[in-house]
């Protein structure tokens, strides 16, 4: 397994070794002691996501609170997508920062997302599923969202048609306004 550090300390890109031959391919998506060795702790996963969606539609920028913050291990096992870790940790001198990173079910790679960040996905491929571990089960009472085009934090969300978002997402706070109404992580 491959680690490749990001610009945001605890933000990792995995890259599964794949094996293949003229049948196929062969990988190990995941490896509870190798995992544990590339972040430094052992980390127990409590859930497994999946979700399938269309070109354009972006997921994010989501994150929870307190007790219920999540750890996300992301893959795309279909398509491709455009995967964003937002700095939300006041303390912490990259602070408001993002990194992204392309991850499609072709190149296997995965993004590990510590709590304390949050996270979002834009598809660019006609259809992308996502599958993702988190280390704390979902709590509606410490879900937040954090808006995808805060220019605040001004993350270059590459070109992948009309920008498709939910409710909760559309109607999202800045960063200034999660600061202002402690929404964010020490």
């Amino acid at each position: 397994m491959n680690v490749v550090t990001t610009p945001l300390e605890g933000v990792l890109v995995i890259e599964p070794p794949v094996f293949g031959d003229d049948r196929g391919w062969f990988s190990e998506s995941f490896n509870h002691r190798k995992f544990a060795d590339a972040v430094g702790r052992e980390v127990t996963f409590v859930q497994d996501n999946h979700s399938r969606s269309a070109k354009g539609v972006l997921r994010g920028i989501h994150f929870q609170t307190g007790e219920a913050a999540q750890g996300k291990l992301v893959r795309a096992s279909v398509g491709e997508v455009f995967d964003v870790a937002v700095d939300l940790r006041k303390s912490s001198p990259t602070f408001g920062q993002w990194t992204g990173v392309v991850l499609s079910a072709e190149n296997k790679r995965q993004l590990w997302v510590p709590a304390g960040f949050g996270h979002a996905f834009l598809v660019t491929s006609d259809v992308a599923e996502v599958q993702y571990k988190v280390d704390a089960y979902w709590s509606p009472d410490h879900e937040r969202s954090l808006r995808w085009d805060d220019p605040g934090v001004g993350i270059e969300w590459p070109e992948a048609g009309d920008i498709q978002l939910s409710g909760k997402d559309q109607a999202a706070p800045t960063l200034t306004e999660l600061k202002a109404a402690g929404d964010l992580f020490v």
